[in-house]
């Protein structure tokens, strides 16, 4: 699971944490969070009103702080203008509609839109970040020059809904112990027999 999401949090709280952890440290993304926290009630009306400068100053740590309090400002008023104020209109959506509404946040893409609506929402999607991405590829999931939205959408015809979260993690875990980016342990991989890419970096 991201770092940044916690099930303690609201949707709009945890939209806010992950535009904050962009390029960013997971330490960093959290002392943000904080200090936001500390200076604004993190909900669209407080944010929506705050000005951009009280807002680059409270999150510097995290970096790009001028482009992320343009993005934290402008999903608090979007919310306030298109969704009333509330999330649960948001959510309440099919997956497909729920995630064209997140992408017209500025500072939300594909990933961010797919890890808020499978974590957050319990809606059916597959986050690919860079693990799932290369393991995916290298199995042969998907096509090797495929796209973001290529590898989600083979990946998700592959398995069953109820296993969308599962397999994410287990393609991230994999790609983080075995099917590593420069130097992988094809040697080791427990499912070598069955990789199409296997030895290819060795």
């Amino acid at each position: 699971m991201p770092p940044w999401i916690n099930s303690r949090l609201g949707f709009f709280e945890t939209l806010i944490k992950t535009i904050l952890s962009q390029n960013t440290t997971d330490r960093n993304t959290a002392r943000a969070f904080e200090s936001l926290s500390k200076r604004f009630e993190i909900n669209p009306k407080a944010l929506a009103k705050a000005e951009l400068s009280q807002i680059e100053e409270v999150i510097k740590i995290a970096g790009l702080y001028r482009s992320k309090s343009r993005a934290i400002r402008k999903a608090a008023k979007l919310i306030i203008e298109k969704h009333r104020g509330v999330m649960e209109p948001l959510l309440s959506l099919a997956t497909e509609d729920a995630r064209k509404a997140l992408l017209q946040f500025d500072g939300v893409g594909p990933k961010t839109a797919d890890v808020l609506l499978l974590f957050s929402a319990n809606k059916p999607t597959i986050p690919v970040d860079t693990h799932v991405d290369r393991v995916a590829k290298r199995l042969g999931f998907a096509p090797a020059n495929g796209n973001y939205e290529k590898v989600r959408q083979n990946l998700q015809t592959l398995y069953d809904t109820r296993d969308y979260l599962p397999v994410h993690l287990l393609l991230i875990e994999h790609g983080r112990k075995y099917c590593k980016a420069r130097h992988p342990l094809c040697n080791k991989c427990p499912i070598k027999l069955y990789c199409q890419s296997k030895g290819a970096w060795n």
